[in-house]
């Protein structure tokens, strides 16, 4: 199944969550924080007034309580809105 945002939208891979602290201790799943950064999979065509910005492999940071998050055939995305995205990383 391919999944095409539609307007001004984004369909993103968040990164994985750390499972381990810089000393080595590990996470558990109930006080992981949610990713804010991921790598943009599709990009809808845009809205007339307003062109999009990212493009497919770029790697982005978004708001921690931005888009939606969709599970298709046991993978996790996101999809949101082009101005949910905070910046765009190197």
């Amino acid at each position: 199944m391919t999944i095409k945002p539609l307007a001004d939208r984004v369909l993103i891979e968040p990164k994985a969550a750390e499972t381990k602290t810089a000393s080595g201790l590990f996470i558990p799943d109930n006080a992981k924080e949610k990713p804010q950064e991921g790598k943009v999979l599709a990009v809808g065509p845009g809205k007339k007034d307003e062109p999009m910005e990212v493009k497919v492999g770029d790697i982005v940071l978004y708001g921690k309580y931005a888009g939606t998050e969709i599970n298709s055939e046991g993978n996790s995305y996101m999809i949101m809105r082009q101005s949910d995205i905070l910046a765009v990383i190197g």
